[in-house]
């Protein structure tokens, strides 16, 4: 295997059998968690690197379509929608991971939009705006609803 398709394959988790961008978003939820334990700059580095190192490795590993073993995409997508919390709270990790699935998989608006345009930029950009639609709807559920602790 490639260093580009082990990056576009989410480290092995896009090589899962079952749902392999929900395992992708689940560890990257669990990664960033940690990474937001170390550092404020951790998660917003890593989701920059994601993106634009995805991008990157999609491009290199010459995949056709969207196949379902490139998950790096969800990787910078959940990383950008915890980019919305403070700190790493079980309530508020639970609901940027949904937040961000439901936005992945129905493709409304925009999403479906970027999902639509071809290459390494259609697989990565409707991942980034459903990361930054989630994010935006988890930073004003923090804000009306603060007893989440999000």
């Amino acid at each position: 295997m490639t260093p580009a398709r082990f990056i576009a394959g989410g480290f092995g988790t896009g090589f899962s059998p079952i749902a392999a961008g929900t395992v992708a978003s689940l560890a990257a939820v669990l990664t960033g968690a940690g990474l937001m334990t170390l550092s404020r700059w951790a998660v917003p580095l890593v989701a920059l690197g994601a993106t634009v190192g995805g991008y990157a490795a999609i491009s290199r590993a010459k995949v056709d379509g969207d196949p379902g073993w490139v998950v790096i995409d969800e990787f910078a997508g959940q990383w950008i929608t915890l980019l919305a919390l403070h700190r790493p709270t079980l309530p508020g990790l639970i609901l940027a991971f949904l937040l961000f699935r439901v936005f992945d998989i129905t493709k409304l608006g925009p999403v479906g939009w970027a999902d639509r345009q071809h290459g390494a930029f259609g697989i990565m950009a409707d991942d980034v705006i459903a990361g930054v639609i989630a994010a935006l709807l988890l930073a004003f559920a923090g804000l009306m609803w603060p007893a989440l602790r999000i």
